[in-house]
């Protein structure tokens, strides 16, 4: 069964916050995307019964081995996307919120023809 974005989108918000803190926690999740408390408690729910994730003792969460491959393949999508509109001449912000929501629908073989481009223009 496929995740739904949202769950894509809080993988990728944990992966995204575990690089900078070994120790991410559901409030932290909740603050970084601008969710209430009990939607994020429902979606760490959901993560964690899907094997997603786990959820240490002191609230900690970490990415499974399933979590983290597609937290990171949105994340290489977000930053092939944010890449190929900056360099169409998009400014970085507008480029990062639309490739939110491009990386989500996109085709792998479509995201590889754009990664090969960027790779041949030098822009990644």
């Amino acid at each position: 069964m496929r995740l739904q974005e949202s769950g894509e989108m809080y993988l990728e918000t944990i992966y995204v916050l575990s690089k900078n803190n070994a120790n991410v926690h559901s409030i932290d999740v909740g603050e970084y995307l601008g969710y209430s408390k009990p939607s994020v408690s429902r979606a760490m729910s959901i993560l964690k019964s899907g094997g997603y994730i786990t959820m240490a003792a002191d609230g900690t969460l970490n990415l499974t081995t399933l979590g983290r491959e597609i937290a990171e393949k949105i994340f290489e999508r977000h930053t092939i996307l944010t890449a190929l509109l900056v360099s169409l001449g998009v400014d970085d912000e507008t480029a990062a919120e639309d490739a939110c929501r491009l990386e989500h629908d996109i085709s792998d073989k479509s995201l590889e023809a754009i990664k090969q481009h960027l790779i041949k223009e030098g822009k990644i």
